[in-house]
C-alpha cells in the first residue's frame, strides 16, 4: 500500500523522501508585550493592575470549574490570587495577557513554548470567567491572538494543548479550526492526577482560510439586535 505521506514528495540523490523545501527559514520575533485591539474586546499583557478584576471575574464562579484543567487555582483568598498575578505578569514564555471587555479585564491567556527557531507559537494557559464564556469576545480575543502569530510574526505553526479528558477545551479547539494530532500519553501530572495531552494546530498554509471565517463571524451583521449570532462560526 502507498504511504500517503510520501506520495508526490521531492527525492534527494538516495531516492528518500525529503518534503518540500523552505523559502523562508530566518528565526521569527517574540511577541511583542503590546495590545491587540479588536471590535468586542482588547487583548493586553497582564499587569497586577489586572488582578481585582479577574479575581471578582473568576469568583462568578462559585463552583471553581474554571480551574478543573489549569496548573494553578482556584483561589479564595485575594491577596494568594494578587500574588500569583504578580509573578505571572513577570513571565515571558509563557507570555500572559489580560483579556478585557469593556475596560475590564475578565480572563487571561498566554503564548507559550515559543520557538522562533522553528516558528512554532502555542496558545495556552486560558482562563474566561462565566462573564467572557460564550460571548463574542471569546472568539475574538482568539482570532486576534492568531492574527498576530501568522500575519504579524509570520509563524508557520500554532498550537493547542489540553488535558484529553478536558472535552469543552477539544471541543473549542475543533470549533476555532485546529486539527487534532493525537494524544500524548501520561504527558505530565498536576494537581496529584496524570494527564493525557491531546495535541491540535493551525498551519500558516490554513491560516488565509480560517481568517475569512473568522472575519465572516465577527462581522456586526451576523448578530441580532440583542448580540446571538445569525450563523455559527461552524456553518461559516
Amino acid at each position: 500500500m502507498t504511504d500517503p505521506l510520501i506520495t508526490g514528495q521531492r527525492l534527494n540523490a538516495l531516492g528518500q523522501p525529503i518534503g518540500l523545501p523552505l523559502e523562508d527559514t530566518a528565526p521569527r520575533q517574540t511577541p511583542p508585550r503590546t495590545a491587540m485591539v479588536g471590535r468586542y474586546c482588547s487583548v493586553v499583557p497582564l499587569s497586577v493592575d489586572h488582578s481585582d478584576d479577574l479575581y471578582a471575574a473568576f469568583r462568578q464562579d462559585s463552583e471553581d470549574r474554571i480551574w478543573t484543567y489549569l496548573p494553578n487555582g482556584p483561589y479564595h483568598d485575594f491577596a494568594a490570587f494578587r500574588a500569583w498575578v504578580q509573578d505571572a505578569a513577570t513571565w515571558s514564555d509563557p507570555l500572559m495577557h489580560a483579556i478585557k471587555v469593556d475596560g475590564h479585564a475578565l480572563g487571561h491567556a498566554s503564548y507559550l513554548r515559543i520557538s522562533p527557531a522553528s516558528a512554532s507559537i502555542e496558545v495556552g494557559f486560558i482562563n474566561l470567567s462565566p462573564a467572557l464564556q460564550r460571548s463574542r469576545a471569546a472568539t475574538e480575543f482568539q482570532y486576534l491572538m492568531m492574527a498576530r502569530a501568522f500575519d504579524e510574526l509570520r509563524y508557520r505553526r500554532y498550537e493547542w494543548k489540553c488535558d484529553a479528558l478536558n472535552a469543552p477545551s477539544r471541543k473549542a479547539a475543533q470549533r476555532l479550526g485546529f486539527a487534532y494530532e493525537g494524544t500524548f500519553r501520561q504527558a505530565t501530572h498536576y494537581k496529584g492526577r496524570n494527564r493525557d495531552t491531546a495535541w491540535f494546530s493551525i498551519l500558516d498554509s490554513e491560516w488565509p482560510a480560517l481568517k475569512a471565517r473568522f472575519e465572516r463571524w465577527l462581522a456586526p451583521e451576523n448578530f441580532d439586535s440583542k448580540g446571538y449570532q445569525i450563523q455559527s462560526l461552524a456553518r461559516i
